[in-house]
């Protein structure tokens, strides 16, 4: 069909007065032209009704696998092998006069076909990531790195069979040749061999998953992981920027994960004041009296005040004129109970989980006392919101006790 067509065209231009050389080479530079023209023609239309009729039933099927095929056009890629397979076949009879030609134009082709090739391996691994996205399991275990590292092997190996085709040595005389450059391959993908290394420990270990909440101080980031790649993963902080971290600066270096508390039934109050030493004293039977009034203490005063007062009679203390000698309560023993009931009662807290209210080790500045108990409510703004009522109203409750927070004059 070929010969016969190009007997057409030269007796086209025969007639059109060229030289029978001209007349030759123009034919068959046409041939050639029609060959690839008709080629990628037959290539575009097969892809336009695939993606029609691949389009049509993948809407009918209730699965997203076949969506997402068609959305990646993973069966147009395997059309684009049309032109390769047309040429090589017919250039011999386009060009039978030109093998040095021909040989370039199989040289060119078999390349063609290996960057198709790998085209092809990676959009279906593409496809099978996107596919696996849509699965409840991607949230903890994310495969971008591995993805990445498929892809580059993909495009090595593609790479390889390309430098065989150019050389027309055999591969594995490649391989070993390419050992010797061993050395620097590890030097200039340094980075990308220790974050595959690291990616493969995160995943693992369950170290990080998409959408957990990270502090790295050594990078300055604080916010939600958005993406982990072989190499980085990325970090979006609270106010907006993004912070890039290699993968394996979180294998070698310490970083928070809140991963814990946002799975958790509530979110962390750990805060304390300090109470000026000098203000701490024993309770007066008029103290006790004004602080029976205070509703949220008044059954603690009461059942202490017998407790004491059964166990200094049985040892015999009089503790009216000296307080010391015996039991006796305190007005800060009184002010935690305080704390500890208004904490119980407040419906944002967790009644599942600790709370707490403690001294901590006196310092130079008075004597801490710490606030330990959950938020019901994880939400950043509401968490502080919460946090924040908490401790004005126990700032304005101290006075009450007569207590006094330290403030530095």
């Amino acid at each position: 069909m070929i010969t016969k067509y190009l007997i057409i065209l030269k007796s086209i231009f025969t007639g059109m007065l060229f030289s029978d050389q001209t007349a030759k080479l123009l034919s068959e530079i046409i041939a050639l032209t029609t060959i690839i023209a008709v080629s990628y023609a037959i290539c575009w239309l097969c892809s336009y009704l695939s993606n029609k009729v691949f389009g049509i039933l993948a809407k009918k099927t209730k699965t997203q696998a076949d969506d997402i095929f068609v959305e990646n056009r993973v069966f147009n890629k395997f059309f684009l092998l049309i032109p390769a397979y047309a040429i090589r076949n017919f250039a011999p009879d386009a060009l039978p006069d030109y093998p040095t030609a021909f040989k370039i134009i199989i040289i060119l082709t078999k390349i063609y076909e290996i960057i198709i090739y790998a085209r092809i391996v990676t959009s279906l691994m593409k496809t099978l990531y996107d596919i696996y996205n849509t699965k409840d399991i991607s949230r903890t275990k994310s495969m971008k790195g591995l993805l990445q590292v498929a892809e580059y092997i993909t495009y090595a190996i593609a790479v390889l069979f390309i430098i065989t085709t150019l050389t027309g040595k055999d591969l594995s005389s490649i391989i070993i040749g390419l050992g010797t450059l061993s050395a620097v391959l590890m030097l200039v993908f340094k980075d990308s061999i220790l974050g595959f290394v690291g990616g493969i420990q995160l995943s693992v270990n369950d170290m990080v998953r998409l959408g957990d909440w990270i502090t790295v101080p050594q990078h300055n980031a604080d916010g939600d992981v958005i993406d982990i790649s072989l190499t980085t993963v990325k970090v979006q902080n609270f106010d907006k920027t993004i912070t890039m971290i290699p993968t394996y600066s979180l294998v070698s270096e310490s970083f928070t994960n809140w991963r814990g508390m946002a799975e958790s039934e509530g979110r962390r109050i750990s805060r304390y004041i300090i109470i000026d030493t000098e203000s701490i004293k024993f309770c007066t039977p008029e103290m006790i009296t004004r602080f029976k009034e205070i509703s949220l203490v008044r059954d603690y005063i009461e059942a202490k005040e017998l407790e004491i007062a059964e166990y200094n009679k049985k040892h015999g203390f009089d503790t009216s004129e000296t307080p010391v000698n015996g039991r006796n309560q305190t007005n800060l023993g009184i002010l935690r109970a305080y704390i500890t009931e208004y904490l119980k009662a407040n419906e944002n807290l967790s009644k599942d989980l600790v709370i707490m209210v403690r001294q901590l080790q006196p310092t130079e500045f008075g004597l801490p006392l710490q606030v330990y108990a959950f938020c019901s409510n994880k939400n950043w703004p509401d968490y502080e919101r919460i946090q924040s009522d908490i401790f004005d109203h126990i700032i304005a409750a101290v006075p009450m006790f007569d207590l006094r927070i330290y403030q530095r004059p």
